[in-house]
């Protein structure tokens, strides 16, 4: 199956902040140079968020883990997971059509959902509210029939039963996920006919279920408030970041989340005994990485040497470090996310004035030594926002930015 973009396209995509500072604590779980490990995640996330898997948004995706847009986008269209058009605002239906099921009744649902939301997959429904689709195995093939929303599934349904829940979340209630013909989970329908010993100390819903229910994330696009943020590997391993103050075992969700603190991606973390932070990170360039003795952390951004120049075009003048008053935030510019912003500041681009002067030569010379990210002034105009920007203005960009808070 050929899977391609969207042919309607938002403007641009931003995680919540929340979902933002989740994004970049997964980031802090790879080693340095090897961040482009997270794309699954984010993606994942991203989608969540939204329903679906933009352009804009697997760019940001890509922008933040130092990715060519291209390789962010093979992921994207490879797994089946992302959705990569609109999908109902209510909820996208993934029925599974495989043995067991097609079995037990899903050419039933199928019907159900070419009646009462759309006659073909991936079309919404004259309401906006639902789409769906056949997949393959999801692996409750006990629970036979099914069908997954997002993060849930809905197990041993019937034609009738179906129906009645795609009633309900039209009318907006919000049914409880799980089998939906009594069963507690999957053992059989009659009761336990062994381990019987262990049929004790149950929760209301089985775990699956009973953990949705406490977080009331049914239906729900995940923005990061659902719970506390934690990372515990970042007390471990090369990217060690303890937390503190440190978390206690006994402390319940609420008391830890008021002392998360938002994580940072660990650029500066120190190697552990394998040495592989010691790698130079060069991800987002084609060449191998090359082992190198550590180097000790600088902190002014400008002091760390780029990637080898690229000699097309002419070297526009640079900055040792920011004017007194701080550096601008770049990311005002569409086309420039956290990471492209640190790389700017490497090469020594921190203010809006010195973008609005560069010339076609002096474009082009950035545009070559943008590792990772090579055409991305010019394919953005970056000129054409900064100068805008640098006197006092805003851009259609700019102003979302700062409405939403977010990049």
């Amino acid at each position: 199956m050929l899977r391609r973009l969207h042919h309607e396209q938002p403007e641009s995509f931003a995680f919540t902040p929340e979902n933002q500072s989740w994004a970049e604590a997964q980031i802090t779980k790879y080693p340095e140079g090897r961040q482009a490990s997270a794309v699954i995640p984010l993606l994942w996330r991203a989608q969540e968020q939204e329903g679906w898997l933009s352009r804009p948004a697997i760019e940001h995706v890509a922008g933040m883990l130092g990715m060519d847009f291209i390789r962010a986008l093979e992921v994207a269209t490879f797994y089946f997971m992302y959705q990569l058009q609109p999908v109902g605002k209510v909820a996208h239906f993934q029925i599974c059509g495989t043995t067991s099921c097609m079995i037990c009744g899903a050419e039933d649902l199928i019907g159900v959902c070419r009646t009462k939301i759309a006659p073909n997959p991936h079309e919404l429904s004259a309401d906006g509210k639902f789409s769906w689709e056949e997949v393959e195995c999801l692996g409750a093939c006990a629970n036979a029939p099914m069908a997954q929303i997002g993060k849930d599934y809905y197990e041993d349904l019937t034609a009738e039963s179906f129906e009645k829940l795609i009633d309900d979340m039209a009318a907006g209630k919000v049914p409880v996920p799980g089998p939906q013909n009594g069963r507690y989970a999957s053992e059989p329908a009659s009761g336990l006919t062994s381990l019987k010993d262990f049929d004790s100390g149950r929760t209301q819903y089985n775990a699956s279920v009973q953990r949705a229910v406490d977080l009331g994330d049914t239906l729900k696009r995940i923005d990061g408030t659902e719970v506390p943020l934690l990372a515990p590997w970042r007390d471990h391993g090369a990217n060690h970041q303890p937390a503190s103050p440190a978390v206690k075992l006994n402390e319940s969700p609420q008391q830890v989340g008021a002392k998360a603190q938002r994580p940072a991606p660990g650029a500066d973390a120190k190697a552990d005994e394998t040495g592989i932070s010691k790698r130079e990170a060069q991800a987002a360039t084609k060449a191998k990485p090359k082992v190198k003795p550590a180097a000790k952390p600088t902190q002014k951004a400008a002091s760390v040497a780029p990637a080898e120049e690229q000699g097309q075009g002419s070297k526009p003048k640079m900055m040792d470090a920011p004017r007194e008053a701080g550096a601008d935030d770049l990311k005002m510019i569409k086309g420039i996310g956290p990471k492209l912003e640190q790389l700017l500041h490497r090469l020594g681009v921190f203010h809006f004035d010195q973008v609005a002067k560069w010339s076609d030569e002096e474009v082009l010379w950035v545009d070559q030594n943008l590792e990772g990210f090579k055409g991305r002034v010019t394919r953005d105009d970056w000129v054409e926002q900064a100068k805008l920007l640098a006197e006092g203005k805003e851009t259609e960009f700019s102003s979302k930015v700062k409405k939403g808070g977010v990049y």
